[in-house]
C-alpha cells in the first residue's frame, strides 16, 4: 500500500483534540501555502482563510458550533470564507495579476477578460454566491488531503452558525463570509475514533470505469 493510500487511511474526522499540543508555525505556514495553491475555477480565488488562534475566541465559537468541543480543543481553527462581492472589478484584478506574474500580452488576456466579464453580469447573486461555496469545498478537500499526508489532524465542520461566526470574527467587515470551519491540530490519546475502522463503499461499487 502506498503512502499517500496508508495517510488516508489514517485520517478521520477527530472528535477530540489534545489541547495540550499546538502546530508549529512550520506546520501552519504550510497549511496557508496548500490553500492558496488550491484550484479554483477561472482561478479566480473568491476565497480567503481566516486563521484562528486564541484559545478565549475558540470557545466562544463552541456555542455557535452545535456544541462541538473540537473548536475550543484544536490547536488552530481555520474558517474558510467566500467574498461577498464578485464585481467586474474583482475579475479584472485578477487579469492584473496574469498580466504581472506571466508577461502575458494584453491582446491574449483581453478576449477571455471580456468574456468573463460578459459571463458573470448575466448572474444572478445567488447563483454567484453558489459558485463561490463550490470554491470553498474545494479548498477543504484539498487542506484535508494536505493535512493526511503531513500527519495534521483535522475535522471538517459543515455544522455551525455561519452568522455567529460571521459577528464574532467580524467578517462582514473584511468583505466575507464563513462557509467551512476545519479545526487542526493532533488527536488526543483517548479519542476512541481514532480507532475505529473506515467505513466505505467496496471499490466496484464506488467506482465506474469506461475503457
Amino acid at each position: 500500500m502506498s503512502n499517500s493510500i496508508q495517510n488516508l487511511e489514517w485520517r478521520y474526522a477527530v472528535k477530540k483534540f489534545d489541547s495540550e499540543k499546538i502546530l508549529i508555525q512550520e506546520k501552519v505556514e504550510l497549511l496557508k501555502q496548500a490553500f492558496n495553491l488550491t484550484a479554483t475555477s477561472y482561478g479566480l480565488q473568491p476565497i480567503r482563510m481566516v486563521i484562528l488562534k486564541d484559545k478565549e475566541l475558540q470557545n466562544r465559537l463552541v456555542p455557535h458550533s452545535f456544541g462541538q468541543q473540537q473548536v475550543a480543543q484544536a490547536s488552530h481553527i481555520l474558517v474558510i470564507c467566500i467574498e461577498n462581492v464578485i464585481n467586474a472589478d474583482f475579475i479584472k484584478n485578477y487579469f492584473e495579476r496574469v498580466k504581472r506574474i506571466r508577461n502575458t500580452p494584453d491582446e491574449i488576456l483581453e478576449p477571455f477578460l471580456v468574456s468573463l466579464l460578459d459571463s458573470f453580469s448575466k448572474k444572478k447573486t445567488s447563483e454567484i454566491r453558489q459558485w463561490c461555496v463550490n470554491q470553498a469545498y474545494l479548498a477543504l478537500g484539498n487542506l484535508l488531503t494536505v493535512c493526511a499526508m503531513e500527519k495534521i489532524d483535522s475535522c471538517p465542520m459543515e455544522g455551525f452558525n455561519p452568522e455567529g461566526y460571521d459577528k464574532l470574527l467580524e467578517l462582514p467587515e473584511k468583505g466575507l463570509n464563513s462557509v467551512l470551519v476545519l479545526p487542526v491540530g493532533y488527536r488526543a490519546k483517548d479519542d476512541m475514533f481514532s480507532g475505529f475502522k473506515k467505513v466505505r463503499k467496496e471499490i466496484d461499487d464506488s467506482i465506474i470505469e469506461i475503457f
